[in-house]
């Protein structure tokens, strides 16, 4: 599948988000992934969320930020936690009506690519991955991150065979030795790092600009409608994320995070010691939506038109940012 191909598809599935119909108030959706432990799952396996909002509130679980886009188009999930902000950037840059409300992580280490241990190939090697076989869940933070540092080492994207697959496929292909290089996060990342090893590390990203960061999104429509209730959900996150920020509170979170995101203890810890849960003082400073994000968002849309995975980029991605839940959060 070609770059092309496969955004062409994705802004295909962006349109229909015109009429796109907001959650009855006593019931809605949220989307988020499994092998991605936060501290919110200790919420909502508590039935916090259901208390704070007064509904229902039904989870739906994704694998890649792209199917998240979709479901939000499509009207059956309002509130989307973690979505990867490459995906975002390419629904909303083809139309989609969506709005980022809320900084859910700031990971470096935890979405990477890995190359095949056989290859022995490593930074100072990196040329050698022309031609070779990747899978990369497309449209997603991880295609951002391979496309960058394939940039980085002079890599000629387009002489790859890149596969469209999402991590934990990706993760299995190269266990099998079908891959020469897979992209991804979470515990399929862990389980790729069993059979190769990555460029770079979190920390030499972050120093090239490769910044990488999930979002908590919505449609627009939703926001509009529902603005007191989503304030409320993020107040639960928030809080959720302050308790975890309490060393004291993991012996009684870390197992009902892990059972409920699918994994161990042992692999949910690891995970976790990775993220970052920027707070709603520090999300509404200049480090986050003051203005950086917006523009990280310009650069991350600058890279998939220069790569041909987007036709086009918006002038501004201020409209893509509404903190008025998270300011409305922030007083409760």
């Amino acid at each position: 599948m070609t770059f092309k191909k496969a955004f062409k598809s994705a802004a295909a599935v962006a349109a229909l988000s015109v009429g796109a119909q907001a959650a009855m108030a006593d019931d809605i959706t949220v989307g988020y992934f499994l092998e991605w432990p936060m501290p919110f799952q200790y919420a909502k396996v508590n039935g916090t969320y259901d208390e704070a909002l007064g509904v229902t509130v039904n989870w739906v679980s994704f694998d890649t930020g792209t199917a998240m886009s979709a479901a939000m188009a499509s009207g059956d999930v309002q509130i989307s936690v973690s979505q990867g902000v490459p995906p975002f950037v390419v629904a909303a840059s083809a139309g989609q009506d969506i709005q980022i409300v809320d900084v859910a992580v700031s990971y470096s280490d935890n979405d990477n690519c890995v190359v095949a241990s056989g290859l022995e190939i490593d930074k100072d090697s990196a040329g050698e991955l022309a031609g070779k076989k990747v899978a990369v869940p497309l449209g997603t933070a991880a295609h951002y991150g391979f496309l960058s540092q394939m940039s980085h080492f002079g890599v000629d994207v387009s002489s790859m065979e890149v596969v469209d697959m999402a991590p934990a496929e990706g993760a299995a292909a190269l266990a099998q030795g079908s891959l020469d290089m897979a992209c991804g996060w979470g515990g399929a990342l862990r389980r790729m790092t069993e059979h190769g090893n990555v460029l770079l590390t979190g920390a030499e990203k972050e120093e090239l600009g490769i910044l990488v960061f999930d979002a908590t999104t919505a449609p627009a429509s939703f926001i509009a409608e529902e603005g007191e209730m989503l304030a409320k959900f993020l107040k639960v996150t928030a809080d959720a994320n302050a308790m975890w920020a309490d060393e004291a509170n993991h012996a009684k979170m870390l197992p009902v995070i892990a059972k409920d995101a699918g994994m161990d203890e042992e692999g949910t810890a690891a995970t976790l010691s990775t993220f970052k849960f920027p707070t709603i003082d520090e999300q509404l400073g200049g480090a986050w939506f003051g203005g950086t994000a917006q523009s990280f968002m310009g650069g991350v849309a600058g890279v998939f038109v220069d790569a041909g995975s987007i036709p086009s980029a918006l002038d501004s991605y201020d409209g893509a940012v509404n903190t008025g839940p998270l300011e409305a959060a922030k007083g409760m």
